[in-house]
């Protein structure tokens, strides 16, 4: 796991292609790291979309892709999945005069899609953030191809180091996996949450103090799972006292087969992301 470490002034001209949640995330990210807003520069056919981006951040911002990746170093691809091909094909001419360092945030689509796409031989990096990353407060995984040198690795690094921490990954095969796991974890931490908001109100909690219970009980432990260093295991022992009302629930838990039913759970998704990938190529 890593953090950027870099001086701003280093960062090269960035451009996003794509100007959605995902990418103001990151260019919020970048601005307040100390990158220069005129090096950053988006692509975004939504007039508003784009005049948020300017009025929030300074930066530039482009009706068309090809406007905004002249003379830029480094592209990130915020685009939906089912349109990179498209959106690639029309900058294959570009990237091939330019050879950029190739960044994509999109779910399914491999690092070799990409570079073919673009027209090949290119750096390409393929990373998936979550939707934590809009407050900071993010995790994303990367994966290099092999053109991409220390140089870039390091770029890419930094990038999404803006909006919380980094992990990459060797094996690109495994990017599925982190799809499942972190990409579309926070939703099974929102569906814990209502479950548990629905459970607190049948009991005969007011909702407003269920709501505030539930959230509260699940930052709290997510606190102590990042700042404590133990293992998830030990702190569950701590608090299950024998034959208490943890210890109740829990068995309640095991019984109805929790830790199987998220390993399949995390196994379609990890599955659903390989589907896109051929769905898209």
């Amino acid at each position: 796991m890593s953090t950027a470490t870099s001086p701003p002034e280093s960062f090269p001209s960035i451009a996003f292609i794509g100007g959605g949640n995902m990418a103001r995330s990151l260019v919020g990210g970048l601005v307040a790291a100390g990158v220069a807003p005129a090096g950053v520069r988006v692509a975004d056919p939504n007039a508003q979309a784009r005049e948020a981006l300017v009025a929030d951040f300074g930066v530039q911002a482009f009706a068309e892709a090809a406007e905004a990746v002249a003379g830029a170093g480094t592209w990130v691809f915020a685009v939906k999945p089912q349109v990179m091909r498209e959106v690639c094909a029309g900058l294959a001419g570009a990237a091939q005069a330019g050879r950029p360092l190739v960044v994509s945030i999109a779910a399914g689509i491999t690092s070799a899609q990409l570079d073919r796409w673009l027209g090949g031989g290119l750096p390409v990096v393929r990373t998936m953030p979550n939707t934590p990353a809009l407050l900071g407060a993010g995790v994303t995984g990367l994966y290099a191809n092999a053109r991409v040198d220390a140089g870039g690795r390091e770029r890419a690094d930094r990038l999404l180091a803006s909006a919380g921490p980094t992990v990459w990954i060797d094996d690109e095969a495994l990017m599925d996996a982190v799809t499942g796991t972190s990409g579309s974890g926070p939703a099974y931490v929102f569906l814990l949450a209502e479950a548990m908001e629905a459970a607190a109100v049948a009991e005969g909690l007011a909702p407003g103090a269920a709501r505030t219970l539930a959230q509260q009980t699940l930052l709290g432990a997510a606190r102590m799972l990042t700042e404590s260093g133990e293992p998830p295991a030990e702190l569950r022992r701590r608090v299950t006292s024998p034959g208490g009302t943890t210890q109740a629930a829990i068995e309640i838990f095991e019984a109805g087969g929790f830790r199987e039913l998220v390993a399949q759970a995390i196994h379609a998704a990890t599955r659903r992301g390989g589907e896109l990938s051929a769905a898209n190529d």
